[in-house]
C-alpha cells in the first residue's frame, strides 16, 4: 500500500494530511461524495461560497461545457451563513479533514458580517472570494484593484483571528500587485486562480449560451494561465499560495506545486470524475515514494531558464 505520510503540508498555520482540496462551488458540502470515498481522504474541503443571506443564484442556463473546460454563472446559490453554521458545519467537522469556509459578499459590510459569525465557530480557515461584484462601485469586482482587495482583506481581518486566505481573480493586469495588497493587510495566504471571464454565443438563437451572458471559464483550458500566475505570485509574496485552475491529474498538481503552490484545489475535473481528488492524492503519494522525497520539498522547485 502506498505510504501517505510523505504528503503532509503545514499551510498558513493549519496542518493538512495531504494538499488536495476540492474547490469551492464544485463539491457542495461533501454529502453527495461520501458514496465514493470517505471525506477524511481529502486534504481539506473548501465549501460552497457563503453569503450573509440565502441566495437562489442566477437563472438557467448557468452551466455549459466548452472545449477543454466549462463555463458557469451559478450566482453564489447558497443557504446563507446562519444555515451553514447550524446545519452544514457540524456535519463537516465530523469528517476528519480541514474545513475551509469560503465567503462572499456584495459590499464590505456583508464580508465583515459573515467573517465575524465564522470567527466563533470551529472552521479551520476562511477563504475570501473577492471576485464578487462590488454593488457600491458599479459592479466591478473587489479583486480587480489593489485598493478593493486591500479593503476587503482589512475588513475581514478586523473581525476574525482565523487563518485568512484571499481568493484572487485572474481578470487583472498584474495579479502579483493584488496579492501584495492582500498580504499587506494581514492575509495569511492567497488562493488562485478563480475563473477567467468568458462568453459563447448560440449562433442559431443568437443568444449567449449562459443566461447571464458571460461566465467563469474553468478546466484544463485555463491551466497554463493558472501555473503562470501562481509562479508570479509565489515569487512576489512571503505568505503561502494555494494553487488552482484546471488541475486534473497528479502530474498537474506536481507542476502547480513546483510553480510555488503549497496546496492545491481541484474543481472542474470533479464534474467529469468525482473520484479525481483521491486519485490525485494517490498519484502524489506514489510520486513521492518513487523519488524518495517528502512532497513539501517540491514547493517552488521550478528552475527558470
Amino acid at each position: 500500500m502506498t505510504d501517505m505520510s510523505r504528503l503532509g503540508i503545514d499551510f498558513a498555520g493549519v496542518h493538512f494530511n495531504n494538499p488536495v482540496i476540492p474547490a469551492s462551488g464544485t463539491f457542495g458540502y461533501g454529502r453527495e461524495f461520501e458514496e465514493f470515498y470517505p471525506l477524511s481522504e481529502l486534504g481539506g474541503i473548501s465549501v460552497k461560497g457563503t453569503t450573509g443571506k440565502r441566495r437562489n443564484g442566477n437563472l438557467p442556463p448557468r452551466i455549459a461545457e466548452t472545449p477543454s473546460g466549462m463555463r458557469n454563472s451559478v450566482g453564489l446559490q447558497n443557504p446563507g451563513i446562519d444555515k451553514f453554521i447550524s446545519t452544514e458545519l457540524p456535519y463537516l467537522k465530523t469528517k476528519g479533514t480541514v474545513i475551509i469556509a469560503n465567503i462572499a459578499g456584495s459590499d464590505e459590510n456583508e464580508y465583515r458580517e459573515v467573517a465575524a459569525k465564522l470567527d466563533s465557530t470551529d472552521v479551520d480557515m476562511i477563504e475570501v472570494n473577492i471576485s464578487c461584484p462590488n454593488v457600491k462601485a458599479g459592479g466591478a469586482a473587489f479583486g480587480v484593484s489593489c485598493e478593493g482587495a486591500a479593503q476587503i482583506t482589512k475588513a475581514v481581518r478586523s473581525v476574525t483571528s482565523k487563518p485568512l486566505m484571499m481568493k484572487l481573480s485572474p481578470n487583472v493586469t498584474n495579479i502579483s500587485d493584488i496579492a501584495r495588497a492582500c498580504e499587506a493587510e494581514g492575509a495569511d495566504a492567497v488562493s488562485l486562480i478563480n475563473t477567467l471571464l468568458g462568453m459563447r454565443i448560440d449562433i442559431k438563437s443568437r443568444r449567449p449560451v449562459l443566461h447571464n451572458n458571460v461566465g467563469g471559464l474553468s478546466g484544463p483550458a485555463v491551466f497554463p494561465v493558472a501555473v503562470r500566475m501562481v509562479w508570479q505570485v509565489a515569487n512576489a509574496v512571503k505568505i503561502p499560495v494555494c494553487g488552482m485552475g484546471g488541475i486534473s491529474t497528479w502530474e498537474d498538481a506536481v507542476e502547480m506545486m513546483m510553480a510555488g503552490a503549497s496546496v492545491v484545489q481541484v474543481g472542474a475535473a470533479i464534474f467529469n470524475d468525482p473520484t479525481v481528488p483521491v486519485k490525485i492524492t494517490s498519484g502524489l503519494a506514489q510520486y513521492c515514494e518513487d523519488n524518495d522525497i517528502m512532497l513539501k520539498n517540491i514547493i517552488g522547485a521550478v528552475k527558470p531558464w
